[in-house]
This record gives structure tokens, C-alpha cells and sequence, in this order.
């Protein structure tokens, strides 16, 4: 007769649970050292009693085992990662496809296309979203326009502010120019009167200073009355030369 099979349990009984873990701990290494030699694999096995003692074996070197199995660990960990990584992505661009799909329908619903497989509740609500977005249009352009008039008030408000100040700027010019020019006028009036001034002086000296020569007439006048002899035309004209 076979043995019984037995139940996978926790032994309680002490005795026997140490003589089942020699046995079957043996068994395992056993079966490790086969698995190495007839498949050429590399095989590390670690094993701690209930007691904390420690059994290994390893077809090559633990060392080598456990980095090996670290290396492959964390390569494992990045192909997960990758994979995740990947199907997130995936999820993510099917939900902006359709996101993409509903608004272009909808964007061809507004422009008045496509609107056999509407009823007449989703005909009233997109009449309703159309008059609200051209009432929102609308109060942005008045808007747009009432701040384009402000500004072109402020501007206008500032070039008047420097035409004035222009304008204040070449009365006092001008009137820099009049007095200039009363300055001028005064100077040459004044030149004039000194002018006419000396004019007059010179020609009342001038008054004294005999200008007609013939005066040498009364001489001869004088005497002829006195007997003397008079002169001859030419001796007149030397006389008169002379003086």
C-alpha cells in the first residue's frame, strides 16, 4: 500500500516537524544540484529553519547568484514600468481621441451641420448656446469699442494740452519779437535825431563862413568913391582868386 497523502499544514508536533524539514531539505537541495547539472542552469537556494540557522547552495557562487538575480530583478522592474507606462499612454490618447471626436462634432453641430440625429430638446439647448455666445460677443465688441473711443478721448486730450502750450509758446515769441523790435526802433530814431542834430550845428557854422566871393565888390565901390583908381577885370579876377 502507497502512503497517504498528506495534508499541507504546520506540524505541531516538534519531533516530527524537524525530521520532515531534514528530509524534505535534503530532497530540495538534492533536486537543485540535478536542475544545475542536467539543465546547465544557475541555481541559488537559500533556506533559514524554524530555529534560524541558515542552509544554501548555489551552482556556481552565491555572490555571483544574487547579483545576477538583482540585475535581472531591476530589469524586470523597468520592462513592467515600460509596459505600465505604455498601457497609461494608450488609455490616455484613446481619451483625447474621443474628446477630440466630441468636439468636432459639436463644433459642426454650431455651424448648423449634422443636425439629422438631434431632437428637439438638444435642438432648443444648442439655439439657446448659440443666442448666449452671440450676446457674449456682442457685449465684447461694445466693450472693445467704448475703451478704443477712451483712448482715442485721452489722445486727443493730449494733443490739445500741447497746441495750447505751442500756442503759449509763440505768443511769447511774438511778443519777444515786438519788444526786439521797439528796441531796434528806438536805437535808430536816436541815431536819426543825433544825425539831424549835427546836420544843424554844422550848417550854422557854416552860416559864418562868407560863400558868395563877389562881397570884394563893395571895395572897389569904395574906391572908386575915394579917387582910387580902379581895378581892371583881370586884376578883379587874380583879387578874387586870391581870396
Amino acid at each position: 500500500m502507497g502512503r497517504g497523502k498528506i495534508e499541507i499544514k504546520r506540524i505541531d508536533n516538534t519531533t516530527s516537524r524537524q525530521v520532515t524539514f531534514s528530509k524534505r531539505r535534503s530532497g530540495l537541495f538534492k533536486k537543485a544540484k540535478e536542475l544545475a547539472i542536467l539543465c546547465d542552469a544557475e541555481v541559488g537556494l537559500v533556506v533559514f529553519s524554524s530555529t534560524g540557522r541558515l542552509y544554501d547552495f548555489a551552482s556556481s557562487s552565491m555572490k555571483s547568484v544574487i547579483e545576477r538575480y538583482n540585475e535581472a530583478k531591476e530589469d524586470n522592474h523597468l520592462i513592467m514600468s515600460a509596459s505600465a507606462e505604455a498601457k497609461l499612454w494608450q488609455k490616455e490618447a484613446g481619451s483625447l481621441r474621443q474628446q477630440l471626436h466630441n468636439l468636432q462634432e459639436h463644433h459642426r453641430q454650431l455651424l448648423g451641420q449634422q443636425l439629422s440625429g438631434l431632437d428637439v430638446k438638444d435642438l432648443q439647448n444648442l439655439e439657446n448656446k448659440l443666442e448666449m455666445s452671440l450676446r457674449n460677443i456682442r457685449l465684447t465688441k461694445d466693450q472693445l469699442m467704448i475703451d478704443q473711443i477712451q483712448e482715442l478721448n485721452r489722445k486727443g486730450g493730449l494733443v490739445h494740452q500741447e497746441n495750447i502750450e505751442l500756442y503759449n509758446e509763440v505768443n511769447l515769441v511774438h511778443q519777444e519779437n515786438i519788444e526786439l523790435q521797439k528796441k531796434v526802433y528806438g536805437l535808430v530814431n536816436e541815431d536819426l535825431t543825433g544825425t539831424t542834430i549835427r546836420y544843424s550845428i554844422l550848417n550854422t557854422e557854416n552860416e559864418n563862413v562868407p560863400g558868395n566871393l563877389g562881397l570884394s565888390q563893395p571895395q572897389n565901390v569904395e574906391r572908386e568913391e575915394s579917387g582910387t583908381p580902379s581895378l581892371s577885370e583881370d586884376d578883379q579876377n587874380q583879387e578874387t582868386s586870391k581870396l
